[in-house]
């Protein structure tokens, strides 16, 4: 067994520890809703953008600027304020163009697209009339393509999905996390009555969380870096552990918005 082989395996008690303490913690504020669910999105929202600025070698002076124009949309996502109204996301996008005219930066700009998009969509699903629901079937879906991939890709192995992105992804990886989400979707839908139209969607969703976990991974390898952060033992960084989440969840909500009444 070689040496990575061997941390993996060591580490795998720590990062299934803390991977089911955060997913207590996430259905908690779920469940919670309101101010709650609003403030935890926010301290998420953040984070990662913190790590995704360190990722394309943001200056102290462009991070500010980026999180001093995310934090107004963040801000107004706030209940009290009025939530997720279409004003908010548009300003998400006014704050993107407004970060990319002062720093001349595309990818500094990118971020407050990147980071807030996600976090609107999910405080929108969770502010629905079955947000409950929703919410926890956009997360759940992403978090059931992570743990079918990584269990289809350590038993089956097989060809390489994305190699110069990603070495340790493959094609069952990738299959099976479609699978898995699309059980998922199923689920809900037969246990916890989820629209059958939103469970057909899981599988394309269980897709566009691996989109963002090739990103990520594009991310880092640019940078060099192994993870995005250190914040979490065993996972690295919050935006290691949330890149699904940034493309699933605003895809999921699309759906949602355009489902027939």
């Amino acid at each position: 067994m070689s040496i990575v082989a061997q941390s993996r395996r060591s580490d795998l008690p720590v990062r299934a520890a803390v991977g089911a303490a955060l997913i207590v913690v996430a259905l908690l504020d779920i469940w919670l809703g309101g101010t709650v669910f609003w403030g935890f999105a926010c301290v998420v929202a953040l984070q990662m953008a913190r790590e995704f600025w360190s990722l394309v070698r943001a200056t102290s002076s462009e991070v500010t600027t980026g999180v001093a124009a995310l934090l107004t949309p963040l801000a107004l996502l706030a209940p009290e304020l009025g939530g997720p109204r279409p004003f908010v996301l548009a300003l998400i996008f006014v704050a993107a163009a407004i970060v990319a005219l002062i720093t001349r930066r595309t990818q500094i700009a990118f971020g407050t697209l990147y980071i807030g998009l996600p976090i609107f969509a999910l405080v929108w699903l969770r502010e629905q009339p079955d947000g409950l629901l929703l919410a926890l079937w956009a997360l759940a879906l992403v978090w059931a393509t992570d743990i079918g991939a990584y269990f289809a890709g350590r038993s089956i192995g097989g060809p390489k999905l994305a190699p110069r992105v990603s070495p340790n992804k493959t094609w069952a990886g990738l299959i099976g996390g479609l699978i898995a989400a699309g059980l998922l979707g199923a689920g809900l839908a037969q246990f916890a009555g989820l629209p059958w139209l939103l469970a057909a969607a899981s599988p394309l969703l269980g897709a566009c969380a691996q989109v963002g976990d090739l990103y990520e991974s594009w991310l880092k390898r640019r940078a060099n870096v192994k993870d995005s952060g250190t914040i979490l033992p065993g996972h690295g960084g919050v935006l290691d552990r949330l890149d699904g989440m940034i493309t699933a969840v605003p895809a999921a909500a699309l759906i949602v918005w355009l489902q027939p009444a």
